[in-house]
């Protein structure tokens, strides 16, 4: 009986260790890595996409953006007009037939993309999508455009424009893009000041807070479904909690005229974006922050760095906020991905996937699936360089980026004994349409 026992004995240790280690993730995938990844990626590229992030427009249209790019801005390599990927998505989008972009081949590319524009139908901004197997995106414009499908193109505002509101000619001098950027957001401010029947600022804070919660309620019945910062190209993304009485005294001194010092417009700031936040989680709006390097001479990647926000984020009043940090708040992804330990924390790889190459996206994206694979999400920061390497092209090549690098690192995962390949497929499916879905209520 005894010989029966040891014998089962050493046999359940010896299946234990079998299991156990064939349950070991390895430092080192096996070596049949690239079949694992073929495999991955023909699933992958079924799965339609929900495009958290994107600028969606003809390069025309002023109301892409709150904001323009400061004249002769130096661009990353892969955003050159020079890069054959744009050439391959004119081809796969438009059936382009050149190789290359010179005037007179990019001539062809660009009528057929004004005949679009002319017709004013959204039939062709649809057309885009289905090819790129994309079902619904998210675009960041000052208004929705009426060429813009609202059964696909979901609205999100911005909101930086109500953090300006005094004499701003101290801001617009600090440097070359300031002076493209605050005249912008003075506009941007004077339409939402017209939208509400306003001649002028209201005469007391009290007033003005009502115009910024009333102005956020009205664009979302119009179809707003988050409102979004780009406060990183103008402060830190730091902001304090100044008391009432503060904001209040700054206010009635400014709000006629005057140039309020540097501390008083931040302190003003401070207050007015959390007023800002409070009416975004009412009204359950997510709240986007642009969180990575940006355009122009004189970005500061140090108050552009999302840990700035942790006092924000971590904060018990706003638990019911849902944030998105913007950008996956590149090149600061790792600190990103550990800010959305916080469940009401997301981050999404939009300009990644064509600033930088697959091969380092699927670094990155391997980080965060190995983390916090429920509140990474997809975006193309899609957005019109020219007349010629339109949103269009930039769609195609952030889709195609993001596909191919998810898929790799998945495989990377597989191969490496972290899960299973119908594991990896729901990973893919979170990342580049599920997680999206749930966060803006569209699925449960």
């Amino acid at each position: 009986m005894n010989k029966w026992i040891r014998m089962a004995a050493i046999s359940f240790v010896a299946i234990f260790t079998t299991t156990t280690a064939r349950a070991q993730a390895r430092p080192f995938p096996s070596n049949d890595l690239q079949k694992i990844y073929e495999r991955l990626l023909r699933q992958i590229d079924s799965i339609p996409i929900y495009d958290n992030h994107s600028h969606a427009t003809f390069p025309d249209d002023s109301d892409m953006d709150a904001q323009a790019a400061p004249p002769d801005e130096s661009s990353v390599i892969r955003l050159r007009d020079d890069n054959p990927e744009f050439v391959a998505a004119a081809k796969a989008l438009f059936g382009y037939p050149y190789d290359d972009f010179k005037p007179e081949h990019a001539k062809w590319l660009i009528e057929k993309k004004k005949a679009a524009e002319a017709s004013g139908s959204t039939t062709y901004w649809d057309g885009i999508l289905d090819k790129l197997n994309i079902e619904t995106c998210l675009a960041n414009r000052v208004a929705l455009a009426p060429y813009l499908n609202p059964k696909r193109f979901h609205w999100v505002f911005f909101v930086d424009s109500f953090l300006f509101p005094f004499d701003n000619h101290s801001q617009t001098g600090k440097n070359g893009d300031m002076g493209v950027y605050i005249p912008l957001q003075e506009k941007v401010l004077g339409r939402y000041m017209k939208q509400e029947g306003l001649n002028g600022l209201p005469a007391d804070l009290a007033g003005y807070q009502s115009f910024v919660r009333q102005t956020l309620a009205d664009n979302q019945k119009k179809g707003g479904v988050a409102i979004k910062f780009e406060a990183a190209y103008f402060r830190s993304l730091y902001f304090g909690d100044p008391p009432h009485a503060a904001a209040e005294a700054i206010y009635a001194k400014y709000h006629s005229g005057g140039v309020p010092s540097a501390d008083e417009y931040r302190a003003f700031q401070d207050y007015v974006f959390r007023v800002l936040i409070e009416q975004a989680g009412k009204l359950k709006l997510p709240v986007h922050f642009h969180s990575a390097v940006g355009i122009g001479d004189y970005f500061s990647l140090v108050n552009g760095n999302p840990l700035n926000l942790e006092n924000v984020l971590r904060d018990p009043r706003y638990k019911n906020v849902k944030f998105v940090l913007i950008h996956g708040g590149y090149p600061h992804t790792l600190e990103t991905i550990w800010m959305t330990a916080a469940k009401n924390v997301y981050t999404d790889s939009s300009l990644m996937g064509y600033y930088v190459y697959p091969s380092e996206l699927k670094n990155i994206l391997k980080q965060w699936i190995s983390l916090y694979p429920e509140r990474m999400m997809f975006g193309s920061d899609a957005f019109p360089f020219n007349d010629a390497v339109g949103a269009e092209e930039t769609f195609w090549l952030a889709a195609r980026s993001a596909r191919t690098a998810v898929a790799a690192a998945l495989a990377d995962l597989v191969a490496e004994g972290a899960f299973t390949e119908p594991k990896a497929l729901e990973l893919a499916r979170m990342y580049l349409h599920d997680n999206a879905a749930k966060l803006y209520g569209e699925m449960k």
